[in-house]
């Protein structure tokens, strides 16, 4: 059974078109890329834009077999792509993904359950 994480991460203010330019890179230009990173660490990523009246927020999920380590490989990466995906984050989100590691990632309390 795979299993699921999920985390958030604040847009920065001012970053939000930004941030969807980045969007748009990742599923355009940088789509093969984006996908092929994900798959090569067993990864499925989904990501939602939350937008709130304290400002924007990113909602990532990740499934795999172990996401977390997953996410953990990709970020550490040292390719072309990773390099500038963490660059990206770094200046959208004001968070560096190799400093992560370590970092507690949100525990699920309540699962309702398959559908």
């Amino acid at each position: 059974m795979k299993k699921l994480a999920a985390f958030s991460a604040p847009i920065l203010p001012g970053k939000t078109e930004q941030w969807l330019k980045f969007i748009g890179e990742l599923n355009g230009a940088k789509s093969a890329q984006f996908k092929e990173s994900r798959k090569k660490h067993n990864v499925r990523e989904r990501t939602f834009l939350q937008k709130t009246p304290h400002g924007d927020f990113v909602i990532v999920t990740l499934k795999g077999d172990d996401p977390i380590t997953g996410f953990a490989a990709f970020a550490s990466a040292q390719d072309e792509f990773t390099d500038w995906f963490v660059k990206e984050v770094q200046d959208i989100h004001g968070f560096n993904l190799r400093d992560m590691a370590g970092t507690p990632m949100p525990e699920m309390i309540i699962d309702s359950g398959e559908v």
